[in-house]
């Protein structure tokens, strides 16, 4: 009886020593995430929307934009963020970051601004929310899916 409750008490150990691992490796991919979406916002503001968009979509990534439209595939992005205005900026924090016990899917979601600067050098500015899925890629990258 002493060998089985001594059993149980060490299966009971190596769990809780194995949930608190992932719990931890659950931890990091989320601060992983973090530091990439704040990356994807330097990148914006850096280097304009239509490389940054390029530059974090999956081949497949997928955007969802006004009148319900979508943009399919890394290029098309590309394209679709060519055509916008150059003097345009954006930033936006995550709220909220959730990634699979696996670590090769998350998704975030929080607030956007967006600042359109007019001829006149007046600004017009939009407010909105974001949600964007994750993708982890081979080489331990995260792209965007959906977003």
């Amino acid at each position: 009886m002493k060998k089985y409750n001594l059993s149980i008490l060490l299966c009971l150990c190596l769990q809780l020593v194995y949930s608190q691992q992932s719990g931890n490796e659950n931890e990091n991919y989320k601060q992983q995430l973090y530091k990439t979406e704040k990356a994807f916002e330097r990148m914006v503001s850096d280097k304009g929307m239509a490389e940054a968009f390029y530059f974090f979509a999956d081949e497949n990534a997928v955007i969802l934009r006004a009148n319900d439209s979508i943009i399919k595939g890394k290029e098309n992005i590309k394209k679709f963020y060519d055509k916008k205005p150059k003097n345009a900026t954006v930033n936006w924090t995550a709220d909220f970051i959730e990634v699979s016990a696996d670590g090769t899917l998350g998704y975030t979601y929080g607030k956007f601004r967006w600042i359109t600067k007019k001829e006149d050098g007046s600004t017009v500015e939009s407010k909105g929310v974001f949600h964007t899925i994750w993708k982890k890629q081979a080489d331990n990258s995260w792209k965007y899916v959906w977003d």
